[in-house]
């Protein structure tokens, strides 16, 4: 699983994947986590885009630039520093991505 932390200069999100990525090992899963900022969405080799909740009023573009999952992170994002929580979003949204059928979202 390749996830991108998307924030507005890129600076925050490299937190949140670190974060992730730890979360994610110690759980188990070979996923990473990159950290970029909107310009680097279309393009990227993603299977899911994380969206930092400064940048919530973009999400309907962003989603319209990929045709992977995308998901806003929670206002309270940066106090997850185990990066648990963050782990169980993406866990969750890629859940419900591969339970809706194509067409339907």
């Amino acid at each position: 699983m390749r996830i991108l932390v998307v924030c507005g200069a890129g600076a925050s999100s490299t937190f949140v994947a670190q974060r992730l990525r730890r979360a994610a090992s110690d759980a188990g899963l070979d996923w990473d986590a990159a950290a970029g900022m909107e310009s680097s969405v279309s393009g990227a080799d993603h299977d899911l885009i994380l969206v930092g909740p400064h940048l919530a009023d973009r999400l309907e573009a962003i989603r319209g630039a990929v045709p992977i999952p995308v998901a806003v992170l929670p206002e309270d994002v940066f106090a997850d520093r185990d990066g648990t929580r963050t782990l169980a979003l993406a866990r969750s949204v890629i859940a419900d991505a591969w339970n809706t059928p194509k067409g339907t979202s």
